[in-house]
């Protein structure tokens, strides 16, 4: 969820030097940003080069938030009131190609991934930068949102001129534009002639290249414990995605209420607690995150989605902690040991191939 933006908050140069011409070649910067750290690792650059690119993300980065904030002044915003209007208006240039994107994804997605459902994400307190307390929102109010059935087509496109009959449609981004804004940050990379990175936002993450002479290295969090619960090696171009009922939540009478929303039920999504997958775009890894989070830990209704959509890979942890793996993935993740005996105790089972 796009959060309160802040600026650089701290800076790290780190300067690895080679034994024959002691040249800087890599560079370490973090960013604050889309209410969480974004960690750029820059390889194969001085640090004169390593600055001016992440300036240059900084402010593609500050424009991006401004810009596709759900519930702050702004362009999204803005477009959201017209929509509610139903009359025809020119589509702003920041937001037509995150509702031509988000389109396309969530009709991949079977419409477990849908950035219409702004109103119901409102309902339950998530529209907000400080978290909320409950209680939930009632079944008629959920009811009523649900009857109008808002989605991504309900949006009527003619070039840049857009309209939509459905008042109960709202816009929220917060499910995949970090991952849109991922992948520009690569874009912008690519383009100043940085071939090996990590744009990392608060582990979600697209890397390109490699570290030098090795992959890059990323970790990916444990949902229910401090730390790590698995490293995977990463090369090349890919992104690794991650959502969970521990990012925002509350608990309420003994139940945890998530800000991950099926907008078949209109309720929280149960059944998982972490969804990790593996795409080339980090777009596409950040929505199918959320909607194999949505289908759930059962293998016949996540399977079918992960394949729709076309990812290269999923890591599903349920609420009993059980862990399910796609076979290409299993090959190259490595789980850290847990308990006394330095093994891991992952229950892990392997799913069938996308």
């Amino acid at each position: 969820m796009i959060k309160t933006l802040g600026h650089i908050s701290l800076v790290f140069v780190l300067v690895f030097l080679t034994a024959c011409d002691r040249k800087p070649v890599a560079y370490h910067e973090q960013l604050l940003v889309f209410g969480t750290v974004v960690d750029v690792k820059l390889w194969g650059v001085k640090e004169a080069q390593g600055r001016q690119a992440v300036a240059r993300l900084a402010d593609d980065f500050a424009y991006m938030h401004n810009a596709w904030h759900a519930w702050h002044p702004g362009p999204l915003g803005r477009v959201n009131q017209l929509l509610a209007s139903g009359t025809s208006f020119t589509a702003p240039p920041s937001i037509l190609p995150l509702i031509q994107r988000g389109t396309v994804l969530s009709l991949r997605s079977g419409g477990l991934f849908n950035p219409a459902i702004g109103k119901l994400t409102a309902l339950w307190g998530f529209a907000s930068d400080d978290p909320p307390k409950g209680p939930p929102p009632s079944a008629e109010a959920i009811r009523a949102i649900l009857d109008q059935r808002p989605d991504m087509e309900d949006i009527r496109l003619d070039g840049i001129k857009m309209q939509s009959d459905n008042p109960a449609l709202k816009l929220d981004f917060g499910a995949f534009a970090k991952g849109y804004a991922v992948d520009r940050a690569i874009d912008v990379l690519r383009e100043l002639g940085i071939d090996n990175a990590v744009v990392n936002a608060g582990g979600d993450l697209r890397a390109i290249g490699r570290h030098g002479d090795r992959p890059w290295r990323v970790g990916i969090r444990h949902p229910r414990e401090a730390g790590i619960l698995a490293s995977v090696e990463v090369e090349g171009d890919e992104s690794v995605f991650t959502s969970g009922d521990y990012e925002r939540y509350f608990d309420w009478q003994g139940t945890r209420y998530d800000h991950i929303i099926d907008p078949r039920s209109g309720y929280p999504a149960q059944g998982l607690s972490s969804v990790t997958v593996f795409a080339r775009r980090a777009d596409l890894a950040d929505a199918a995150a959320t909607a194999l989070f949505v289908a759930g830990p059962d293998e016949k209704d996540w399977l079918p989605v992960a394949r729709a959509m076309g990812i290269t890979g999923a890591m599903l942890v349920d609420d009993e902690g059980q862990v399910q793996l796609t076979p290409g993935i299993r090959k190259r993740i490595y789980f850290e040991p847990s308990g006394t005996n330095g093994q891991t105790n992952v229950e892990i089972h392997i799913s069938a191939a996308l």
